[in-house]
């Protein structure tokens, strides 16, 4: 359509008799393509922008962003404290209260990053953790009480053993002092505290425990890093940027029972790809949760100028198998709403879920008294700008439960009823702001919007000069049939 514009408008103009007669300027010859060109380029300037996303450190701004996340993040972590653990040992309810946030900022980094010549590049990402007291609610010296995952959790793992060896068991937990349920400090319970049971179990049975020093719920997380991803760099095909390729160089997974419920989909869970829609899904692969996971669309919206898409959680992403029969692969499963982790954490009972059984099975909430989830506090969501798949605002919720119940021979468990126990909740968050999103906008929001407006000044000139070497171009016309009509007649009456 802009091609035939723009060739109609040459046609008027060198059909003219005499072009030196029709325009007494060049204009409608510089107007027109001007304006048919800008327009094109208007349409094309964000794909060219988004080619600037493509990993590559020719792309020295872009590049530098991927490789050195500028966005301040922050873990958020809440704990349940249990305010009646001898009632629970009775076999009565679990009360708790939230404790929190402490608040960590975040620091990542990627090193060892190789580029292959497939378009694709590995590499190592480091998480480091810093207490940030000025944002917490409390400090990490913080005394707080939880169930004890060692003697808990070891008893469910063990319940089908022998009672000789049960009762064997039972016996070192007493040895080494370990009871049903830890007070700690937030931060002993956060990076790892001195056991004399962790020590004798990593000297005479060295794998049994997935820690190797201190035992403590993120003990695995500070400085560490989240295993080797390979991606695509968008070089030969921008449609498949910041998609995994391998993980650890497997390309599925072989925690759970499916092929489906195996693979690895999506991103790293940071970027993802240009030209998104509201049919388009945002599937990421976390190592944490030990899956690929996706989330949906819901709404659009604006942040400081930028226009966004929000994606959140569906109901069906920890359903059961019952519930949703994709999810079959990742049984044994319990309530719709958990997710059985416990084939990747060394087949300990541990579910991951969303913070207060948000969106979970209601029947879990009369476990536990306590717990009020709503959307606003508990659902994950992530905003996205969904031209260059640049997320603008995350929030990933997650919270750790300990599945519990009284088992024989252990007499650490007393006549505690089943349930499914909420121990802390965290939140993972970073959003873009400062020098960062003013220069976002400029680019990606403030140029295409210029290049749209002065598409249609230029092409408002180039069709005005269009029609008004159309409009000479007709009456020269007009002009040479009456001159020759007047001719015409004298001649006649001569003959």
């Amino acid at each position: 359509m802009f091609y035939f514009t723009y060739f109609i408008g040459l046609r008027y103009v060198f059909l003219s008799q005499d072009v030196s007669t029709v325009f007494k300027d060049d204009s409608a010859i510089t107007y027109s393509p001007l304006g048919i060109m800008s327009l094109y380029n208007a349409s094309t300037i964000l794909y060219f922008q988004t080619l600037n996303l493509v990993i590559d450190p020719k792309n020295e701004m872009s590049y530098t962003m991927w490789k050195d996340v500028p966005v301040p993040f922050f873990m958020s972590v809440y704990f349940f404290n249990i305010l009646n653990p001898t009632e629970v040992l009775a076999g009565e309810k679990p009360m708790v209260e939230q404790r929190g946030p402490y608040v960590y900022r975040k620091r990542l980094q990627k090193q060892n990053i190789t580029f292959h010549p497939n378009a694709t590049v590995s590499y190592l990402e480091y998480r480091s953790y810093f207490f940030e007291p000025s944002m917490s609610v409390g400090n990490e010296s913080d005394v707080v009480t939880i169930p004890n995952m060692l003697v808990l959790g070891a008893a469910v793992m063990m319940e089908n053993l022998p009672l000789a060896v049960r009762l064997l068991i039972s016996a070192t937990f007493k040895a080494f002092n370990e009871g049903p349920f830890l007070s700690k400090s937030v931060g002993e319970l956060m990076w790892g505290y001195d056991s004399k049971l962790v020590d004798f179990l990593n000297k005479w049975f060295p794998g049994m425990l997935p820690s190797t020093g201190k035992f403590g719920l993120f003990s695995e997380f500070n400085n560490s890093n989240t295993g080797l991803f390979t991606i695509h760099t968008g070089k030969d095909d921008i449609r498949l940027i910041h998609k995994v390729n391998s993980w650890n160089s497997l390309t599925k997974l072989k925690y759970w029972n499916t092929p489906q419920c195996n693979m690895i989909n999506g991103t790293a869970g940071q970027m993802w790809p240009p030209f998104m829609t509201k049919e388009s899904t945002l599937p990421f692969y976390s190592p944490d949760a030990c899956r690929s996971l996706e989330l949906v669309y819901q709404r659009e919206g604006i942040i400081k100028g930028i226009p966004l898409y929000r994606y959140v959680a569906p109901k069906t992403m920890f359903a059961n198998g019952s519930d949703y029969a994709p999810n079959e692969g990742f049984c044994p499963c319990r309530q719709s709403g958990l997710l059985n982790v416990s084939s990747c954490r060394a087949n300990a009972p541990v579910f991951i879920s969303h913070p207060h059984f948000y969106n979970a099975d209601p029947v879990l909430l009369d476990y536990v008294q306590g717990l009020k989830p709503t959307e606003d506090e508990h659902g994950l969501f992530i905003d996205i700008h969904p031209e260059t798949g640049v997320p603008l605002n995350v929030s990933i919720r997650l919270q750790l439960n300990l599945y519990m119940k009284r088992v024989s021979g252990f007499t650490e468990t007393g006549k505690i009823s089943e349930v499914v126990m909420p121990m802390i909740w965290f939140e993972e968050n970073g959003y873009m702001d400062g020098a960062i999103v003013k220069t976002f906008h400029t680019y990606l929001v403030l140029l295409p919007m210029v290049m749209v407006y002065m598409q249609y000044c230029f092409l408002g000139l180039g069709l005005a000069t269009v029609l008004g070497a159309a409009l000479l171009h007709y009456r020269g016309k007009v002009s040479s049939s009456d001159s020759g009509e007047v001719d015409k007649g004298p001649h006649c009456q001569d003959s």
